[in-house]
């Protein structure tokens, strides 16, 4: 049987046996906490203590502002020492809450929870609101928005992106196998909100224990189904994972919405059941800390505003000193000049190798071979995109569907002439994002 997918995408050497085999290792950290108000799409949010306050583990610290936004949750016991500029991993120094942590962990006063069977779907939505859940698989977009649709009886699949296509990461792996339950019971959740819907566990085959386990647990679910998705970057790019599991087609003017779909990555999911069912905001993220440089690769459990240099301790610290560090994966991810950042709810991964294969490419003119015509999965031409980019020249660019190009990263990693087409073309999708807004 045909394994679901889409056009194009690339096999880059995955990585995912360095680290998908140990359990996952929580980190308790040692240092002082920082907290970006900053950690979503859309405003920032506001502090709501100051210099010298006392913080629980727990405790909201900053409050959402605007419609588009998120709090934010203290994840140690201890005092505020500054609310101040800090580094975060884009280079940018971002309004931030430090958190001196006394070592206590200690915890507010947890309020009752309702039975689920009690809560009215407004309830639902407000919890996962109030709890700071946010799209923890790169964008940050708030969760109760996506769960908010205009229309929600038109929503007829709630998707649970489980494929984890980007190479070196496999936290979402880990977290299938070790809470199973949990992200199942988040599907749930998210279901009982669209009387319509069903729920999809969209899985790569390169992972056949998790679609077992998966399979086993929802065999009673009638509206849950497991889907084995071919293993391929980038399957698991919303627009592609849409396709592949329901033949729905969504472009760059659309929302998943549009299709009757709403999607959310795992540890999302399991943030859902965990404000939903236990009453616990977001306060950590599952983060893997991987790469040929890191003595002893492995997931672990991160209270977010956590140190890096904490997390590369955790695993071992460098076996080998690192030419390049990414935070996120090596397709979508960008290179950190600095490790003195934070962890926030948006952090994936921290991958350290030896080398930077990138940085020694010789780009050379294109040689019109059209590997990324062939390659390309938002079914552009990347090669002339680029040209367009590179002279500036925005009505040729639009017109030929550059807005289409999803960043994915394949066109560069075929390109026989090493040009940095990704790059190109997504600086002037950014021009063209930042025309639109205003």
């Amino acid at each position: 049987m045909a394994k679901l997918t889409f056009v194009g995408g690339i096999h880059p050497y995955d990585g995912k046996d360095l680290s998908k085999d140990k359990p996952i290792k929580e980190v308790l950290p040692k240092g002082d906490l920082v907290y970006p108000l900053s950690q979503h799409i859309g405003a920032p949010a506001t502090a709501i203590v100051a210099k010298g306050d006392k913080v629980l583990v727990g405790q909201k610290i900053a409050e959402a502002t605007g419609f588009v936004s998120s709090p934010i949750y203290a994840t140690v016991s201890g005092t505020v020492k500054a609310v101040e500029p800090r580094r975060v991993v884009t280079g940018d120094n971002v309004m931030s809450i430090v958190v001196e942590n006394d070592g206590e962990y200690k915890e507010v006063d947890w309020p009752a929870v309702k039975p689920f069977e009690e809560l009215t779907a407004e309830e639902k939505i407000s919890m996962i609101k109030e709890a700071g859940i946010v799209g923890m698989g790169g964008a940050g977009f708030p969760t109760f928005i996506k769960l908010s649709p205009k229309e929600p009886e038109k929503i007829e699949y709630v998707i649970v992106n489980c494929a984890e296509c980007e190479p070196y990461l496999t936290s979402d792996y880990r977290k299938m196998l070790e809470e199973p339950e949990k992200l199942i019971s988040g599907l749930k959740v998210s279901l009982s909100l669209f009387e319509n819907a069903r729920g999809i566990l969209a899985v790569e085959d390169n992972k056949p224990d998790c679609i077992e386990l998966l399979k086993n647990l929802t065999k009673d679910e009638p509206k849950i189904a497991v889907k084995a998705l071919k293993t391929k970057y980038p399957q698991g790019s919303e627009r592609h994972l849409i396709f592949a599991t329901t033949g729905r087609a969504i472009n760059s003017s659309m929302l998943p919405a549009d299709a009757g779909c709403v999607v959310n990555n795992v540890d999302t999911v399991i943030a859902i059941h965990n404000a939903v069912i236990e009453g616990k905001p977001l306060m950590y993220r599952i983060v893997t800390v991987t790469g040929d440089a890191i003595a002893d690769p492995r997931n672990f459990k991160v209270r977010i505003g956590t140190n890096y240099h904490e997390l590369v301790e955790e695993a071992g610290g460098f076996k080998k000193k690192p030419v390049k560090i990414v935070s996120g994966g090596p397709m979508m991810g960008f290179g950190i000049f600095d490790l003195d950042v934070p962890a926030t709810k948006t952090s994936s991964a921290l991958l350290c190798l030896t080398k930077d294969e990138v940085s020694a490419m010789e780009p050379s003119a294109c040689i019109n071979c059209g590997k990324c015509v062939e390659v390309c999965p938002g079914r552009v031409v990347p090669s002339r995109l680029a040209d367009y980019a590179e002279h500036y020249d925005e009505d040729a660019f639009v017109k030929n569907n550059g807005m289409e190009c999803c960043e994915c990263g394949c066109c560069s990693y075929i390109c026989p002439a090493k040009r940095p087409l990704t790059q190109v073309i997504k600086s002037m999708r950014k021009m063209q994002l930042a025309k639109k807004k205003k």
